[in-house]
Parts: C-alpha cells; structure tokens; sequence
C-alpha cells in the first residue's frame, strides 16, 4: 500500500504515526510542501497523511504554497482517499472546505489532557497527548468534533479522514529538534520550560508511543474504511 506524506523539508518527521503506518504495510512518497510541482499525481495512493508545521495558514509569504496544499486536500476528499492530517494538517483541511484559521491569545504547548465530546474513541482520550501551536479553526460543516481543550477543536473526523490538532506523532527527538528551530525560546516566552518538557517527553515515550498506535489502528479499522 502506497501512502503520499506532506510536509516541511527541515521538519520532515512522521513519528510514531508514521511508524504504525509502515507497521501496517504502507509505503512512503516524502512530499515538501516548499515544492509543491514535485509532488506526484494522487493516482495509486491509498492514503494521505499531513504533518504539523511551523508555517500558519494565513501567513502571506506562504499563501501560494497553501493554496497548493489545500487543492491538494480537496482532491483527496474528492477521490475519497483516506487522510490523516495532524496540527497544520488540520488547519489546512479547515481552510480549504471554507473554515477559518485564527491566532490563539495565548499558544497551548505541552502535555495537555484533552475534553472527549459524543463518539469520541478510547483510544483518543488515552493522552494527555503533545500540544505546540499558535492557532486554531473552525470546524468544517459535516464534520464531527469528537474533542476539544479550552483552546479550540482537538479532533475532527469524518467518513475517511481524522485530523488532530495535537501531535499524535511526537517522539523525545522530534520535540529536541523542535526546541533547536526555535521552539526553546518561543516555549520561554509562553512561560514553560524547555529542559521539562523534554524530559517529560522522554517520561512518556513508551505511553505516548502506545496510545498514536492505538489512535492509527483505530483510524484505519473505523475511519478510513468507511
């Protein structure tokens, strides 16, 4: 099975996502979203999975390559390719069936438990899960909100597509290599401690590991079989 992974070029990292995925039998095509005219045709694919990124939807200097970005989501939906978006992902999906992305007052960052709504999954409230993002969106019409923290929608599904806006995907070196791009200085001006969070991560590996397979294997056996 063939799986078509869009993300940045500098942050390129499914994680523990991505290794259930492979686990299953997937297959991975690396697609950067700064490249969007080399990503292949959807033709063959049997899923998509976004990724998280540093970028913002609304942000000018990258409007064209979200743009990109969002055809590509409806095309997806189109086609009914089963997707898998994460953080940014979710934005983006948000944006491109008409919703609206808007900056937090204040960022959510850490390990934050999250609030199940009707239909929310066991397997999505066994967290608390990874948090780091500056904005969130509204919900797109048909779609089911199955949780939510104080700071916005959490997880969104509908037939064939799951979109979290927590990391799923988060492993002790991909929150190192977050803290080295500027994650360490953003994360002391919100007021956390980026020595704590690492090491707090670290803590969790084996529970956090557990509970992104146990969210991918409940997508693929109840979402994207729908």
């Amino acid at each position: 099975m063939r799986a078509l992974v869009v993300g940045n070029g500098n942050d390129f990292d499914p994680g523990y996502v991505g290794q259930r995925f492979r686990e299953h039998g997937y297959a991975f095509t690396e697609c950067h979203r700064e490249h969007p005219a080399e990503w292949p045709a959807l033709d063959g694919f049997d899923l998509v999975l976004t990724l998280g990124s540093e970028w913002n939807v609304y942000r000018p200097d990258t409007a064209e390559l979200v743009e990109a970005e969002a055809a590509l989501v409806r095309e997806v939906l189109a086609r009914r390719v089963p997707l898998f978006a994460v953080c940014f992902g979710a934005q983006v999906l948000s944006h491109a069936l008409g919703g609206t992305v808007s900056r937090l007052d204040e960022p959510e960052i850490g390990w934050v438990p999250i609030e199940p709504l009707d239909g929310c999954p066991p397997e999505a409230v066994a967290g608390p899960w990874i948090e780091w993002h500056y904005d969130t969106f509204t919900v797109p019409d048909g779609y089911a909100e199955l949780a939510r923290t104080g700071a916005g929608p959490q997880l969104l599904r509908e037939p064939r597509v799951l979109a979290t806006q927590f990391h799923p995907e988060c492993t002790e070196t991909m929150l190192t290599r977050w803290m080295r791009m500027g994650g360490a200085e953003q994360l002391c001006a919100a007021g956390g401690d980026p020595a704590a969070l690492v090491a707090e991560t670290r803590e969790k590996t084996e529970v956090s590991s557990a509970n992104a397979y146990a969210l991918v294997d409940w997508y693929l056996r109840t979402v994207a079989s729908v």
